[in-house]
């Protein structure tokens, strides 16, 4: 098992981390947003007045996505990606550490998009039944996006002390 980390190098695990928290952020906020999508466009086939209400709703699950990115940018920061004098060369160690740092975003933005878009799909019948009450079902989402941004802070935290 050794070799084969060797083999990838440190530097290959940082990217590899980095791809996955991004990847698997947009993936679960793919997920989440077409699963409000296809209950918002029910709706408003029935009522098209109320599509405004469902499409903030349908991009709530969206924003893991964004911290997926954040926490790609911020990976790529500290191999040197983004600098003058080219990326670091890091050791297995360090390439490990980077990439257990991308583990809280990587799964909790994966999965909170996806639970979050739960949320916001049946926070449409909200919509579609008491449309005064949307307010109501945006902060039953917002409760589940605070989970993504601690598994964000988590990761920037790890990150920072990394390398």
């Amino acid at each position: 098992m050794a070799a084969f980390f060797e083999s990838f190098g440190g530097l290959g695990l940082a990217f590899l981390g980095a791809a996955l928290a991004v990847g698997l952020c947009c993936i679960g906020s793919a997920r989440g947003t077409g699963m409000v999508g296809e209950a918002a466009a029910g709706l408003t086939s029935e009522d098209p007045e109320k599509s405004t209400k469902c499409l903030i709703l349908q991009v709530l699950p969206g924003t893991q996505g964004l911290y997926g990115l954040v926490a790609w940018f911020f990976v790529l920061l500290q191999i040197g990606v983004f600098g003058g004098s080219g990326m670091q060369q890091l050791s297995v160690q360090q390439g490990l550490a980077v990439f257990a740092s991308c583990l809280p975003i990587a799964l909790g933005g994966w999965l909170s998009a996806i639970y979050q878009g739960r949320v916001a799909a049946a926070a449409v019948n909200i919509v579609a039944k008491h449309p005064e009450a949307s307010t109501k079902g945006i902060i039953f989402c917002g409760i589940v996006e605070f989970y993504a941004i601690l598994s964000l802070l988590a990761t920037i935290l790890l990150l920072m002390n990394a390398l």
